[in-house]
Parts: C-alpha cells; structure tokens; sequence
C-alpha cells in the first residue's frame, strides 16, 4: 500500500525530510507547501510533485493521507489542528507546540483514534538512549538519586539567529535554546526519567548573543522519590560538553563521547551504608560498557515507523501525546525564571500562557541578515549523540 505523504513547511528541516523519503517507499510524497513560493516549486519540482503555498489549500486539495509538519514552531499547533480535523495522519516536528496550553489544544483535537499521530523525536531510536532507558525501567540503576545534564556543545553565531525574522524572538519562537535545541534532551529526559515534581529554572535572555530569548539555562529539579536533577545548556559555550549521568543505588551510568559505561556496585548502596562495620569503605564496582551500534535510524526511522503505524498498526516510537512533557519541561525552566520561584508540576499552562502572550507583545521581530532558502542540512545521523 502507497501513503500519499505531504510536507509542510520547506526548509531546513523539511529538506532533510524530503531526503530521507527515499529510504521510505511507502510513503509517496504528492504535495509540497511552503508560505515561500519560490522554495514550495523548488521542491515540487525536484520531487514531481504538486506545489502549495498554504496548508489549507494543500488540506483541501485532498492529495494526501498524511502529512508531516516542518513549519516554525507557533504553526505546529494551528497546522496540525486543522490537519487532524481533515482527517490525515500527522506527523509534527519537535516541539509539537510552543506551551502546554497548545500541546493541549493540538492533542485534544486528536479525537478519531484511527488516524496516527506522532512527533519526530527521533533521538529515541539512539541505542544509546533506548538502552539506558531499558536499564532503569528494568530496574538495573535501582532507585534513581541524581541525575545530570550537561549538553552545551549548542553553541550558535549571530548569522544564525540572524536567518530569519521568526528566530530568538518571543513572537516568533517562543523561546530559545530550550524550545528550539534542546527539545530533544528534555524528552529523553523525562522518556528515561520520568517527570519531576518540582523544577527551579535559572535562565539568561540574551546572555551570548543579540537575542530576546533564553540562550543559557541551568535548572534544578526534584522527583517524588528525593531524587535530584540538574539540567545545563546554552548557545553560548564552545566547544561545550554533552554528558549524561544517572546515579541510582546500583551506581552509575554516564553516556558521553559515543559511549554508555555503566559502573555498577556489588550491591546495593543504601544497604552497603547501614551495614558497613568499616568507616570509609566504599561498595565494590563493576566497569560495564553497554554495547551500542551506531546511532540508530534517526528521522528515517521515525518515518518508517509512522508509515508502518499507518498500514500494521505498529506502536509508534514517539507518540505525539508524548511531546507535551518537554515543552511542559521548558515551560516550567522559563516560568520559574520569570517569577523567581520553584515551579510545581504539573504546570499551570493558563498561568504560563497569559506571561508568553506579554513577552509576545513587546517582542520585535527582525530582518533576516540572509534569505530563508538556506541551504539544506543533509547529514544529522550524528549531530546530537556524537558532540
């Protein structure tokens, strides 16, 4: 069976899409749309297909069964409605929306259960993350204690926040690092983790770069069991560090350098501390490093596995119900920072939405320092796990 697949929003990320259909046979691309002409005809006519330069003509058009939506951020929600509402499978790009009251909107509207909904997080298909997830859901790492983030190997120049009028603004993007970079970090976050109940965020607006939104964050976090969290990022830092560390009470597992080393105690850490009769001594460990091959499928992936959804009914890697927790994430970092107080969760998204809407009235958009047909990135495979 051929899916008539359409593609919403032609650029960067929509090219890398229109790349990897290839390796996706069952998806049939029959429609392009783009608010820029020039760069909707450019695709069509690359891959012989019908051009549109608005959703709502490609929707009524009829041409597709499903669709994936590549737009700027704000247009996830609005797009992704009135695409559920057509009928067709929705595949949306990270983040599904801008703030948990969107998330919100954008899920309810998946009301017919038939159509297939999902969100392209790809770094879930990373063995390095899908294994370190399967040790703690199993149980390996024990209780979890402490877990630590580090990804600041982020680091972006003026041109490139410079490239379009919609980026680093409120209006615009809603957001910074967090909503735009760092997207794919709080998922698997909360995918290994599980969510806090209390975040404390700490971010800096315009620190690095000439920019309204935040492009450096430190925030802390506390789980229902007394585990803690830090979570570290910027824009800002070169050549930065991407390190993950969980600490549980069967010791440790860190994922840095492309590798996943878990180093294991004997027994137990908490039965070790009351039982010890010795002053210093410390449990014994085991050096484990976790296997892993490659980093996985990717956005090729999460497209074979959307379309397999659609014709076996395959469980979805991503479910796009699942996306509100990152946002929900970055939304509490920001919230806090702005009231200068802890943040429980879940998060009041009324609250939340009511102080987005003042930043977006005195946001300025500016003028794209270059045209918005950059050229498309063609090889990201690597450019999460591996810096």
């Amino acid at each position: 069976m051929s899916i008539r697949f359409g593609l919403i929003g032609v650029g960067s990320m929509g090219n890398v899409h229109l790349s990897n259909l290839k390796h996706v046979p069952a998806l049939q691309l029959t429609a392009v749309c783009d608010i820029v002409p020039e760069r909707a005809d450019a695709a069509a006519a690359t891959y012989n297909c019908q051009a549109f330069y608005d959703h709502r003509d490609l929707l009524r058009a009829k041409v597709c069964d499903a669709v994936l939506i590549a737009t700027p951020h704000y247009d996830h929600t609005t797009i992704g409605i009135a695409a559920l509402k057509a009928g067709l499978h929705v595949l949306v790009e990270k983040p599904i929306s801008v703030h948990k009251a969107d998330c919100e909107r954008l899920i309810a509207a998946h009301t017919n259960k038939k159509q297939v909904f999902a969100a392209m997080f790809n770094q879930r298909t990373d063995p390095h993350y899908y294994k370190l997830r399967e040790l703690v859901k199993a149980g390996e790492l024990g209780a979890l204690q402490r877990v630590v983030w580090i990804i600041t190997n982020w680091f972006r120049t003026e041109a490139y926040y410079a490239s379009g009028d919609w980026r680093a603004t409120w209006s615009g993007e809603g957001g910074g690092v967090l909503l735009n970079q760092c997207p794919h970090n709080l998922d698997l976050l909360q995918w290994i983790c599980g969510m806090p109940r209390r975040v404390y965020g700490f971010c800096k607006f315009g620190k690095y770069h000439k920019i309204e939104v935040e492009d450096d964050v430190t925030a802390y976090f506390e789980y229902d069991n007394g585990a803690t969290g830090v979570f570290i990022s910027t824009t800002g830092e070169a050549p930065g560090t991407n390190r993950l560390e969980i600490t549980g009470e069967r010791g440790k597992v860190v994922v840095e350098h492309g590798t996943v080393t878990f180093t294991r105690t004997v027994v137990n850490t908490r039965t070790f501390c009351r039982t010890s009769p010795e002053r210093f001594a410390t449990p014994d460990v085991w050096h484990i490093t976790i296997p892993t091959d490659g980093y996985g499928g990717q956005h090729t992936e999460i497209l074979r596995n959307f379309a397999e959804a659609i014709e076996k009914g395959t469980p979805l890697i991503a479910p796009a119900r699942e996306g509100i927790h990152s946002v929900e994430l970055a939304n509490a970092m920001l919230y806090s920072t702005f009231t200068k107080q802890p943040v429980e969760l879940p998060l009041d998204a009324a609250a939340y939405e009511r102080l987005l809407k003042k930043l977006i009235a005195s946001s300025k958009r500016k003028k794209p320092a270059r045209p918005a047909t950059a050229a498309p990135l063609t090889d990201m495979s690597k450019s999460f796990a591996s810096r």
